[in-house]
């Protein structure tokens, strides 16, 4: 398997990747979405780890450079579905790696983690990231898909890994990035084309969630079938129309 480390194109085994994607030590991370090997949105996602690596205290490599090892990656490492991870570390390494992805098909099963999260600033997308995926595994052991996440001043956050897209009283909302929310790359371009309203959401108005969606870049908008149990409508036109829209805005 061939990836990406400081610009070259190198086996895994001599680079600082483990065999899912991760560079040892800390840093900033992307996980891109690509299809018939073309990554989606990466202009966005690339802005993004630059903002990351401002507030941790260090610049990473140039978009330039980035896109040039990402096109020989894709040809080389080839899928029609795909998972571009991009790894930026504090002391300056940086990788890419390609792997295969498969599309989720199914609804998804949410459930309130036990544990409130505490805000300190706001979220940036960094590795380790053993803490998210910790949640995940818990919740996943209790038979869920995914966890749905609450701050420590009682508002609704996000889920371990993904954004949330909410319906309440007849309206499509998501948290604020105030709230210890990611800003998430599916995230902001349902704000900005799809209508979606920011607000703050208290835990107790789950019990209002007539519709939901988990978004992120590689999922898009998964819908949400339950949160613990409780079963919720389907809303199979506004995934169609997220799905569209992400198409039509993701190139580059």
């Amino acid at each position: 398997m061939k990836v990406i480390h400081n610009g070259a194109l190198v086996d895994l085994n001599n680079s600082p990747c483990n065999e899912t994607g991760w560079m040892h030590g800390s840093g900033v991370f992307e996980t891109i979405k690509t299809v018939d090997n073309f990554p989606w949105a990466l202009s966005r996602h690339m802005r993004r780890a630059v903002t990351s690596a401002r507030q941790l205290g260090f610049s990473i490599a140039g978009e330039e450079q980035v896109r040039a090892a990402v096109t020989l990656l894709c040809a080389t490492e080839r899928y029609a579905h795909g998972l571009l991870r991009l790894s930026f570390g504090s002391d300056g390494a940086w990788s890419a790696v390609h792997l295969p992805y498969t599309p989720w098909q199914e609804a998804a099963t949410l459930s309130v983690f036990r544990d409130r999260v505490s805000i300190d600033g706001q979220p940036v997308k960094s590795y380790p990231y053993t803490h998210r995926l910790e949640i995940l595994n818990s919740i996943k052991a209790q038979g869920f898909d995914e966890a749905i996440i609450v701050n420590d001043a009682g508002k609704v956050c996000e889920g371990s890994v993904t954004n949330l897209l909410l319906k309440i009283d007849g309206k499509w909302c998501t948290p604020p990035i105030s709230d210890g929310v990611l800003a998430g790359v599916m995230r902001a371009l349902v704000i900005e084309y799809c209508g979606v309203a920011v607000k703050s959401i208290d835990a107790a108005d789950l019990s209002k969630v007539e519709s939901a969606f988990l978004l992120s870049s590689l999922r898009l908008a998964q819908p949400v079938c339950a949160i613990d149990g409780r079963l919720l409508e389907q809303s199979p036109e506004f995934g169609a129309e997220i799905e569209a829209m992400a198409l039509r805005t993701s190139v580059g």
